[in-house]
């Protein structure tokens, strides 16, 4: 049962959160619209400094999130289920810090009450990263490979 006195993340599990408190609990990094690479031998993620073709680089924000996997056919739409089981769910992501017991930073809006502060405070993408659509090829795997960067949940 909830307490009334703590907020619904503090109190709920994610698979007992409304569809209003899911959405919510995303904090806007945009992190899980990088491109990744696995390696087929090691099963290592690799992140990249490419983004998804409908993330807005200005916003963070996905350009057609009601429609994304008629787009981008690959895109994953989290559950609470995935946060377990997907390895490159960054350290930082929200559904996985409260998935694993662990508080929202300070500057998670849904503490901070401002949306923005996750920009100011260097922990989204914005600002870093190009489009995918930047690629002459983007099926291209070596010219993937030349924009990975060594993020590792961390800030670049």
């Amino acid at each position: 049962m909830a307490d009334p006195g703590k907020p619904f993340w503090e109190t709920k599990r994610l698979e007992n959160l409304s569809k209003e408190e899911w959405e919510s609990l995303c904090d806007g990094c945009a992190k899980c619209c990088l491109i990744k690479l696995e390696d087929e031998d090691t099963g290592e993620i690799a992140l990249t400094r490419l983004h998804c073709k409908l993330l807005d680089a200005e916003t963070c924000r996905c350009g057609d999130y009601p429609d994304r996997k008629q787009h981008v056919p690959d895109c994953v739409i989290l559950t609470p289920k995935d946060v377990s089981e997907l390895r490159w769910m960054p350290a930082s992501c929200s559904y996985r810090l409260i998935h694993e017991g662990k508080p929202l930073p300070e500057w998670h809006h849904l503490r901070s009450g401002d949306p923005d502060l996750v920009h100011q405070r260097g922990a989204s993408i914005m600002g870093r990263t190009l489009s995918e659509e930047t690629l002459f090829d983007p099926d291209d795997a070596e010219q993937i490979e030349e924009w990975i960067v060594d993020w590792d949940g961390n800030e670049p």
